[in-house]
């Protein structure tokens, strides 16, 4: 699962505990999904948007600058306008990733006889202490304006320890790792957070279940080990495309040269991997 994609997940799932957070109070907001708004969505996977009586938020998240944002904006909102004029809306990005772009402090869209504004949070720039008021924020607080970032997600683990419901934590808990892939060590991330505990979470699963599932079926309609295989080294490809961006034709060789079996087992490993360089270990490991 994507960073991003991870963001929208805990949005979605802790939907007043952003609103407080975003707009300075918990407004009940109920989902709306991007078909809604006649056209389809130029990029759903890390689009949210919230509806209240009088209010809709619309929250985009990003791990890196994107030049094509402003005009997302621009457009999302006339299409909010078309279906429903009445109401206000609020448009937040929000960046993940540190970066020195130019773009990440673009908030606005503008073309001669036309302008439209957004708001944009950059998450490195924000208080710590924001993200302990709320257990949906929790995975957040690592990507802060904080100096000891190991110590933050030693935090954010003695907090998620603390909550008595084990779906919520085990969610937490594997939002929290994901998340801090992008500033911490994978070996670090693991000493912290506990492996077994985020197993259990619905990100985990879904995202195994997604590959086996995926696997699995398109395997039987090839109907042979060979198409098992090319089918299985398409899914994991496009996996390591959604995790790590896409890897060099001389790794992409070194996967498609595995057995199914080792294909397999890459594709559960791939929820520790945040960079090219997790994939070179583990393909150094698991060789030969």
């Amino acid at each position: 699962m994507a960073f991003d994609s991870t963001c929208k997940f805990l949005a979605e799932s802790f939907p007043s505990d952003f609103a407080t957070w975003l707009l300075g109070k918990p407004i009940v907001f109920s989902k709306l999904s991007p078909s809604e708004l006649s056209l389809e969505p130029i990029r759903a996977d890390a689009l949210i948007l919230f509806d209240s009586d009088d209010l809709i938020l619309h929250i985009e998240f990003q791990t890196e600058p994107d030049p094509d944002m402003p005009f997302r904006l621009a457009d999302y909102r006339l299409r909010i306008f078309r279906r429903f004029p009445g109401k206000q809306v609020r448009q937040i990005v929000i960046y993940l990733n540190p970066t020195t772009s130019e773009l990440v402090y673009q908030t606005a869209f503008a073309i001669p006889g036309t302008r439209h504004e957004f708001e944009v949070i950059r998450l490195w720039e924000q208080p710590t202490d924001i993200f302990f008021e709320a257990l949906g924020l929790l995975p957040l607080a690592v990507l802060s304006n904080t100096q000891d970032k190991n110590d933050i997600l030693r935090q954010v683990a003695s907090r998620i320890d603390a909550i008595p419901e084990l779906r919520t934590q085990a969610n937490l808990a594997a939002s929290a790792s994901l998340l801090a892939g992008l500033v911490l060590k994978k070996d670090f991330i693991h000493q912290v957070l506990r492996r077994e505990i985020m197993q259990q979470s619905v990100i985990y699963q879904e995202w195994r279940e997604e590959f086996l599932q995926e696997g699995k079926l398109e395997g039987k309609r090839e109907g042979k080990l060979e198409g098992k295989l090319e089918e299985a080294f398409s899914l994991v490809c496009r996996q390591l495309s959604r995790r790590i961006g896409n890897i060099s034709p001389e790794l992409s060789a070194q996967v498609q040269a595995l057995p199914l079996t080792q294909i397999e087992a890459l594709g559960e490993a791939l929820l520790d991997f945040s960079s090219p360089n997790d994939l070179t270990s583990w393909l150094h490991n698991n060789q030969g």
